[in-house]
């Protein structure tokens, strides 16, 4: 411990804080003098158009030079880390903007305090300092100015008086004189090593009270480090996002062209006017391949809906239409399917003088054609599916209903959410991708209209879509 306390003599850091303890006193009163003069100057010709203004921006200039100048002295001399002054702002901010910032932040007001407040605390510093080493330079050299005041007297005035104890009587040294002497030598030692102490720590904490008055708060800092970070990685996110979006477009794209290639040609292969025709085996493997290019056809559409809907590029032609005709269009296609293939009875009615809605035309085929085909492949052997049309208040509402085997009550809530199933073994068998009623949502929200279901597991199911009808003018 006696060590670490008389360590404190041989480190540079002590002397440079006992260096500054001694600049701030000349340092802060040009400080104090100087900004109050134009501050005061400034202000006082605020109404003289121009000149206090550009007097007063000299002043800010000014203080915050000064401010730089005191975070290097606190850094090099004092030994603290300085923080920055603000947290980064943007880099093409305008000068106008950049001078806002710097205004507002304030660590521009505090910096200003500072600067004035050096001035009382360098009186009190260089006053400690000068009387502290006045002190104990006092105590370790007052042999030797006892010695050479005594020489002094005795050879220039030829007197040995009771003001001047002499070390030497007669030729010999008084040991008494000498021991006392001693004393105030060993007695200055441990006054000056608490001297040195009491200037670095005073050094210490005006320091402290520069990095505090001079720079952001650390917590700030974190805060917009943290807050840049996850800019950073919601930016690359998007980035990512975006990629994957076009990726899937742009391979949705690519893979319809073979697919429908592919259709044609097995549409082709199984037509029974073809000559030759083939023989029971291979017509079944055709009619197989078909079933499985359709629903490739089809997730490949799901895909593409799904991916320009992410990405904004959904576009929907809004205009009033016949609500009825494109349920009547659909049923018109999917029975054939329903009939020939499930032995499914396909029913579509609709009320009379229904009002025209507002809606895309071919989005709304296409919700009524995933909504149709869904219950065509929950519903079986020989059930009923419905469709139906009519007035709802100020909507008009379209339904699907169906005999099917229905879903329990906590999986009717998730139904609507991509790639959501509720029986993963049930959609093997019948081909579902998950995808077909999360694009059935996103197409009637992008055309203003809402969907609902309605459940109960071995009794069928009930969608129904509420449009918007077209208001009279």
């Amino acid at each position: 411990m006696l060590k670490d306390t008389i360590a404190i003599a041989w480190q540079p850091r002590t002397y440079f804080r006992i260096l500054y303890l001694l600049l701030a006193f000349p340092l802060g009163t040009f400080y104090f003098v100087f900004l109050l003069s134009l501050l005061s100057t400034g202000l006082g010709l605020t109404p003289v158009a121009g000149i206090g203004l550009a007097i007063l921006l000299l002043a800010v200039a000014c203080w915050f030079g000064f401010a730089g100048l005191e975070r290097i002295l606190a850094a090099h001399m004092l030994g603290f880390r300085m923080t920055p002054t603000s947290v980064p702002g943007p880099a093409t901010a305008s000068y106008r903007e950049r001078l806002r910032r710097h205004l507002t932040n304030p660590v521009t007001w505090k910096s200003l305090s500072f600067l004035l407040l050096e001035m009382p605390f360098g009186i009190l510093s260089f006053t400690l300092v000068i009387t502290l080493f006045s002190v104990c330079l006092s105590f370790l050299l007052y042999p030797l100015i006892y010695i050479q005041s005594n020489y002094i007297y005795n050879h220039f005035t030829a007197k040995v008086g009771w003001i001047f104890p002499g070390v030497e009587i007669n030729g010999h040294t008084d040991p008494n004189v000498v021991a006392f002497l001693f004393l105030f030598t060993i007695a200055g030692v441990p006054l000056t090593i608490g001297s040195l102490h009491l200037l670095n720590g005073l050094g210490y904490a005006w320091g402290k009270f520069a990095q505090l008055m001079l720079g952001t708060d650390e917590n700030q800092l974190r805060l917009a480090a943290a807050e840049t970070r996850a800019a950073t990685e919601q930016a690359r996110a998007d980035r990512s996002d975006k990629s994957r979006r076009e990726l899937v477009v742009n391979a949705s794209h690519e893979l319809r062209t073979p697919v429908a290639s592919l259709r044609g040609h097995l549409d082709s292969l199984g037509n029974p006017e073809r000559k030759p025709r083939l023989d029971a085996e291979a017509r079944e493997y055709v009619a197989i391949m078909s079933d499985e290019v359709r629903r490739l056809s089809a997730l490949v559409d799901d895909l593409l809906s799904l991916a320009r809907a992410d990405a904004g590029e959904l576009r929907l032609e809004l205009r009033p239409l016949r609500a009825e005709e494109v349920a009547r269009q659909v049923c018109t296609t999917l029975s054939p399917l329903a009939r020939q293939e499930r032995s499914q009875e396909l029913v579509e009615t609709s009320e009379a003088g229904l009002p025209m809605v507002i809606g895309d035309r071919d989005r709304l085929a296409q919700v009524l054609n995933n909504l149709v085909r869904n219950a065509i492949n929950y519903t079986p052997d020989g059930g009923i599916i419905s469709v139906t049309t009519a007035r709802a208040g100020q909507y008009v509402a379209m339904t699907v209903a169906d005999t099917g085997i229905g879903m329990p009550a906590e999986d009717v809530e998730h139904i609507f959410e991509r790639f959501y199933r509720a029986d993963d073994s049930r959609s093997r068998e019948s081909g579902g991708s998950g995808l077909g009623l999360a694009i059935v949502r996103d197409l009637l929200t992008a055309m203003g209209a809402t969907i609902s279901v309605e459940s109960k597991q071995g009794e069928g199911s009930r969608f129904r879509i509420l449009l918007h009808t077209q208001q009279p003018a």
